[in-house]
């Protein structure tokens, strides 16, 4: 794997397999990448997008595999991040379909989020581990100059949008209870999903920018006047909002690519101090393994 922390910025798309058809998209092929946690659930889509601003290298990753074959619990999320990392994806654009937690956000708005609560149980959600700890800060957990640009291009595009709210991420892959749909409305939630975690954790550890979009497709279970959530139902306003997302792709790529501020971002140094294994004490093989993730910290270890 390659330590990307001086690379120029390429921009890696987490989402649904429809999201690089775009216009303008060249030197298309489908890259088979494998990881030390394992193949990440489907290739990755490579292309440069060619547009009079200029051009940019983008890697697309269909997070549930082509024909959403994988559920929630079973994406394989730490070989997801790191083959991105190993193709030299630096900030990570998660799009995802989610249910509205608040009256404000009908279906069909864009929800660029902020913080995440996390209500899994079966998922991995760390890259270190026995021989090699780290603990990384997720005070913040996304990158607020990637959503700077996420904001930016969904403005210029006139899509409803809220800059803000928090992602309460449930096991799935059932929705849920009308009870539980309250639970999480009193803490303040804004969307409810089955993907953003631990994906956001492991991006931070592997140093990558990482900006989530809630794509809200329906009210959850909690609205007296919305029926309860179907699969029918979170179809259609999920094919109404991908014509957005893929201009909202389009829209970010050249202004990622060519951010002068990229290289300087705090989420490329989240590992500076967070390695707390003695270096005498660190397992060779968990070193090993570590390299593409933590490379740029281990290398300059005494």
């Amino acid at each position: 794997m390659s330590d990307t922390h001086s690379s120029a910025p390429v921009l890696g798309i987490i989402g649904g397999s429809g999201l690089y058809d775009l216009p303008g998209l060249v030197d298309t092929r489908w890259v088979e990448v494998d990881t030390p946690w394992g193949a990440p659930s489907d290739a990755i889509f490579r292309g440069r997008l060619v547009t009079e601003a200029g051009s940019a290298e983008l890697a697309f990753l269909p997070r549930h595999g082509r024909g959403h074959r994988i559920p929630p619990s079973e994406v394989n999320y730490r070989a997801n991040i790191a083959a991105l990392k190993s193709l030299g994806v630096t900030d990570v654009l998660s799009l995802s379909a989610v249910g509205g937690l608040r009256a404000d956000l009908p279906p069909g708005t864009f929800v660029i989020v902020d913080q995440f609560i996390d209500r899994t149980a079966q998922r991995p959600s760390s890259f270190f581990g026995r021989g090699l700890v780290a603990h990384v800060s997720l005070a913040d957990p996304v990158c607020p100059r990637l959503g700077d640009h996420v904001e930016a291009a969904l403005r210029r595009q006139g899509v409803r949008h809220v800059r803000g709210g928090t992602y309460l991420c449930i096991e799935g892959p059932q929705f849920s209870t009308k009870a539980e749909s309250a639970l999480y409305r009193s803490w303040n939630c804004s969307v409810i999903g089955m993907t953003n975690l631990p994906e956001a954790r492991l991006a931070r550890e592997a140093e990558l920018c990482y900006a989530s979009v809630g794509m809200v497709t329906d009210f959850d279970c909690w609205h007296p006047a919305h029926d309860a959530v179907t699969v029918d139902a979170v179809i259609q306003v999920l094919l109404a909002n991908a014509g957005a997302a893929r201009t909202l792709v389009a829209g970010l790529a050249h202004a990622v690519t060519h951010d002068p501020e990229a290289a300087a971002c705090a989420c490329r140094t989240a590992l500076e101090h967070a390695l707390i294994t003695a270096p005498e004490a660190r397992d060779p093989a968990m070193v090993q393994k570590l390299s593409g993730i933590a490379g740029r910290v281990l290398r300059a270890a005494p």
